[in-house]
């Protein structure tokens, strides 16, 4: 975490949380490319699917009530 390297407002939203990217992956059951893709290319966007799983697993561990707005600006 905080290696330097380019992260997507998701990405950055999980570090700051200390929430590993392994642990949306496991509840997410999304594949590891596509949770890499999520959290470090800020242009990249989920299908509908992936992206409702994304926001209900970083409610669930961070505690917030945050929105698929909150990292893609619809």
């Amino acid at each position: 975490m905080g290696l330097g390297k380019r992260r997507s407002k998701y990405g950055a939203f999980l570090d700051r949380r200390n929430i590993p990217q392994e642990r949306i992956r496991e509840i997410t059951k999304l594949g590891r490319d596509t949770l890499t893709r999520v959290c470090n290319n800020p242009s990249y966007y989920p299908n509908g699917t992936s992206m409702r799983k994304l926001v209900d697993a970083a409610r669930k561990l961070s505690g917030e009530n945050v929105s698929a707005d909150d990292f893609w600006p619809m």
